[in-house]
């Protein structure tokens, strides 16, 4: 038997994770790691108490992206890495020097996120379309990002 890597448990994991999702556009979920300990899990959805987009259709908005082109996003839903920092701080749990696990690069708003809460390592199995600015960020702050695929994450309803 083989064992999995770890980055190949936990990304396993997150796929679990990931069906608590309740936008069909991007069924997305986030681990948070330290230690090889899960500290919080985060998925795509609504804030608590407003409606879903699997229930009443999504918030769509156009946007011009950082290399010039439109894309369209649903602003209904909280990002399943958005959702993992905010369980660990729901429940006091620091997320400094942890590694987060999720499906694609992370946008621009995670990265923030990303980079205010001290997480030193972000994993994910996708690229995503528009994470330039997202790079650059982490690599001038020292946070390593791993990318196991060179593919980009594509998904309904994108451009």
């Amino acid at each position: 038997m083989n064992r999995p890597s770890w980055d190949d448990y936990f990304l396993d994991m997150m796929h679990q994770v990931a069906q608590r999702a309740t936008c069909d556009r991007g069924r997305s979920g986030c681990i948070l790691v330290q230690n090889r300990q899960i500290i919080a899990t985060g998925y795509v959805g609504s804030p608590p108490g407003l409606p879903h987009c699997d229930d009443v259709g999504h918030l769509m908005k156009q946007v011009i992206d950082e290399d010039g082109g439109m894309s369209r996003h649903c602003l209904r839903t909280i990002h399943a890495e958005q959702n993992a920092i905010c369980q660990a701080a729901r429940h006091g749990t620091s997320v400094e020097g942890a590694t987060l696990y999720c499906r694609m690069e992370p946008c621009r708003t995670c990265a923030m996120l990303i980079l205010a809460t001290g997480i030193e390592r972000v994993v994910c199995e996708k690229r995503y379309h528009a994470a330039q600015e997202t790079r650059d960020m982490f690599a001038a702050a020292g946070v390593e990002l791993t990318v196991r695929d060179d593919y980009v994450q594509s998904y309904d309803d994108q451009a």
